[in-house]
């Protein structure tokens, strides 16, 4: 077996799936997968791609037009997620769209289809939550920044929902996993900055308590109805991994 691995990002990982696709090895005897590599197989040879801008258009392209716009932006999603198959079950899927065209997802009596669309859904699930739960903390009365720790690479479609809501703001997403930050200053085009040790650092510090978000917490826990608290069905909907970062269950004295 020939293991294709690459660095976690969009570019690398399309070019990953051309490397793949052109390595004339067969379908079956590859498999992708991104990097670090938990562990080696003794029997299988790992090859490492690097990202090629030229590459990756040419599959972006080629998903855009010889499948539809929709695969593309499916394919998109899932491989933002955090599940160590999610960059080889989207490669299947492409042999199979490539093949069946447009209706591939809906064809799910291929396994690879039904594993794809359970890693879109979570992407979304996760996208869709911290949508909901992301908390901003006002800096120098002049910035507003929210941390967060999702297990998928979704800093870009979290933060997209807020250049919509928050345009005349100046405010940054900051992705403590992934050391990725969304910059928006006010009015104008957000960018996404990968961050350094010293400024990781820097920012573990902007989650400071001010009357706006004492205010929050003690207007949460007055509202809240004693008789109807449901911690099974709050966990269901709000699990504890998503907390850490969230005004309200914050402890004050952290």
């Amino acid at each position: 077996m020939y293991i294709y691995t690459c660095n976690p990002d969009h570019e690398s990982m399309l070019t990953c799936i051309y490397e793949a696709w052109a390595s004339g090895k067969g379908h079956g005897n590859v498999k992708l997968c991104v990097e670090p590599v938990e562990q080696f197989r003794l029997f299988d040879e790992y090859i490492h791609v690097d990202a090629e801008e030229t590459k990756a258009e040419s599959v972006s392209r080629s998903i855009w037009h010889k499948i539809s716009p929709q695969m593309y932006w499916e394919i998109s999603y899932a491989l933002l997620s955090f599940e160590e198959d999610a960059l080889d079950t989207a490669y299947r899927v492409l042999i199979l769209g490539f093949h069946f065209g447009a209706r591939v997802l809906d064809m799910v009596q291929y396994r690879e289809v039904i594993r794809f669309r359970e890693i879109r859904k979570l992407v979304s699930r996760e996208v869709h939550s911290f949508r909901e739960f992301l908390r901003f903390y006002c800096v120098n009365e002049t910035v507003y920044v929210a941390h967060f720790e999702p297990r998928s690479r979704v800093l870009m479609p979290v933060a997209s929902y807020f250049t919509e809501r928050m345009p005349s703001e100046n405010w940054m997403i900051i992705d403590d996993v992934h050391r990725e930050a969304i910059v928006h200053p006010r009015d104008e085009e957000c960018y996404m900055r990968i961050l350094s040790e010293e400024e990781v650092f820097a920012l573990a510090d902007t989650e400071q308590e001010d009357a706006y978000t004492r205010l929050w917490r003690n207007y949460f826990h007055t509202m809240g109805i004693a008789q109807r608290k449901n911690p099974a069905c709050q966990m269901n909907h709000f699990p504890l991994w998503m907390r850490k970062h969230v005004t309200e269950f914050r402890n004050p004295d952290e």
